[in-house]
């Protein structure tokens, strides 16, 4: 008994201490331990609040979540998922969710200094991953972030493995990127918040923010989003004297000449749960503010949203639904975009003049921003995107036992694969052969990624495994599945180099061998004869390479390998063609 007592009043004094009132949070940020202590000293204390284990990081400790809500008997509740230190030198949001989960609970504080009605948690459940990235916090020091102002000591940005886990939502090769999709897949958010502080150009806006690329979400969602819910969000910051703007992703050193906004593909937090129908907001505070500043700032968005979300509840919940019923209907996915040149709003914009003087250290002009002439503009945003191509859905994909890699991750996504069961000979498939990729010619993230990639569309009969997979196409995550099933989609597994074995040719030929049975083939095969003596005809450099003349027969003989550049995922077209069913 006196042992409990001795942990109540530790725990309450830790929470009295951590939730007292003054000024502001001061210069510094929690480390990972006392982070979860903070959530821990609540749990005890209250019963709506929960924290969970799940999976494991690359730093070996698991992935913990928040949850935060009222049991009663609503099901239609708007569920909030926010995540914290993917780049732990970036750590607002760590602190600003500490304040925020006590302020939910009933406790005012510095950063919530009005607590929080506690009849949000009637309506919505907020889910928090305290610190996503606990490799990068454990990896503390006061340097790494040369260009930011604060706080006295934070994480770094690369976890265990030196990933940037904010590139690897699609391709997974962090043990945090499971733990992230089992929480996600299990959630079932509407709403997701990535919280981050910016890098980039100097102005006066404290807060940015990204929402999600309206024209990837379906109609329902991207309505709602634009017309109400980031509306309503601004306006609610606005009031708190803030003026957030979207994203200052400028196209020069002077933000205001205006700019785009961020292309969020599937490898990003939001780009990925676009792909659930999910709508998503990247939190952006300006690095050269005062770290408290954009501490509140942060809160302030967390709490704006919340209220706005729930506010809007019914609404978000019914689109999402309706997204989700589009998505089965629909017989064409955009894979890739760009920006749209001929739409834009006008943001106001409040910077600072950009001017060139010249470098202490090389004498040469250098960039910087005059805080004495300041800027109050209206600038260009470029805030629509439009498809560059477009995607038929076929019926199924058939998966080759082989590609373990691959069948981990679409499983983890909550995909569901189903087993051939039986042996098939001379199924109809159409197969895609690669004509065309580069490939960077450094590495990024732990992959040489191809790009620029044209695939050939041929159909085929071949034959099937009974341990191989069929995927169908109608199911929750088909936008997930066609992301990364499809070479060409700039986030897919072919591009983050998951089948470059396929890529490689196995066999070949002797010169000396082949060259009488080249002769043996065109006498029996006057077309390809044909084909040749055109190709002499049309090229003179070919003309004159004996060698390039004799692969050209290789190549189209039967002895040429037919799986050499052939993608090893097939599709099924109709549901006609599954004529073992």
């Amino acid at each position: 008994m006196a042992k409990k007592l001795i942990l109540f009043f530790a725990c309450f004094l830790f929470s009295a201490f951590l939730f007292s009132q003054k000024n502001s949070i001061g210069n510094k940020t929690h480390t990972y331990f006392s982070c979860i202590e903070a959530y821990q000293s609540l749990t005890k204390k209250y019963a709506n609040i929960s924290l969970e284990n799940i999976g494991l990081t690359d730093a070996g400790y698991p992935l913990q979540l928040i949850k935060i809500t009222k049991p009663n008997n609503s099901v239609n509740k708007v569920k909030i998922l926010i995540n914290n230190g993917i780049h732990p030198g970036e750590p607002e949001g760590i602190d600003a969710s500490v304040y925020l989960a006590a302020a939910l609970l009933g406790e005012k504080n510095v950063l919530f200094p009005n607590g929080l009605n506690e009849a949000l948690l009637n309506d919505c459940e907020i889910f928090i991953i305290p610190i996503y990235n606990i490799d990068g916090a454990l990896n503390r020091n006061s340097n790494s972030r040369a260009n930011q102002n604060g706080p006295e000591a934070y994480g770094f940005r690369a976890n265990a493995r030196n990933l940037d886990l904010n590139r690897d939502f699609i391709k997974m090769d962090s043990r945090n990127a499971f733990a992230f999709v089992e929480i996600f897949q299990k959630i079932k958010p509407h709403i997701f918040i990535d919280t981050h502080t910016s890098n980039g150009a100097d102005y006066q806006h404290v807060l940015t923010y990204i929402a999600t690329q309206k024209d990837k979400l379906s109609q329902p969602l991207a309505e709602l989003m634009t017309e109400q819910l980031v509306p309503a969000i601004v306006n609610s910051l606005n009031e708190k004297k803030w003026n957030p703007i979207p994203y200052v992703n400028a196209w020069t050193d002077s933000p205001d000449a205006g700019w785009s906004g961020f292309y969020e593909s599937p490898r990003y937090a939001s780009g990925y749960t676009t792909l659930f129908n999910c709508i998503g907001f990247t939190v952006e505070t300006h690095m050269l503010k005062p770290f408290d500043q954009r501490a509140a700032a942060t809160a302030d968005f967390l709490k704006a949203s919340i209220e706005n979300s729930v506010r809007l509840k019914t609404d978000i919940i019914a689109a999402k639904e309706k997204a989700i019923a589009l998505d089965s209907q629909k017989k064409y996915f955009p894979l890739n975009w760009k920006a749209d040149s001929s739409k834009n709003s006008l943001i106001d914009f409040k910077g600072y003049s950009a001017k060139q003087k010249p470098s202490l250290l090389s004498g040469k002009n250098r960039l910087y921003y005059d805080r004495n002439e300041p800027i109050n503009t209206s600038v260009k945003y470029l805030d629509s995107y439009q498809p560059t191509d477009s995607v038929a859905k076929p019926f199924a994909y058939l998966i080759p036992f082989a590609w373990k890699e691959v069948i981990e991750r679409l499983r983890a996504n909550h995909i569901k694969i189903d087993s051939i069961g039986q042996e098939l000979s001379n199924l109809k498939v159409q197969c895609y052969y690669m004509s065309q990729y580069q490939t960077l010619n450094k590495p990024y993230e732990g992959h040489y990624l191809h790009y620029n990639t044209k695939p050939v569309r041929k159909e085929q009969m071949l034959n099937i495994s009974a341990n191989d997979f069929i995927v169908y196409t109608d199911q929750v995550g088909v936008r997930f599945l066609m992301e990364t099933l499809e070479p060409q989609a700039i986030d897919s597994y072919f591009n983050w180099n998951f089948f470059d074995a396929c890529l490689g040719q196995k066999e070949g030929y002797s010169d000396y061998v082949f060259e009488d049975l080249a002769a043996e083939i065109l006498k029996k095969d006057t077309a390809l004869n044909g084909l040749l003596q055109a190709k002499v005809k049309s090229d003179p450099a070919f003309a004159n390479n004996g060698a390039a003349q004799l692969d050209f027969v290789y190549q189209h003989s039967p002895y040429f390998e037919k799986s050499y550049l052939r993608y090893p995922i097939y599709r099924i077209e109709n549901k006609s063609d599954c004529t073992w069913k």
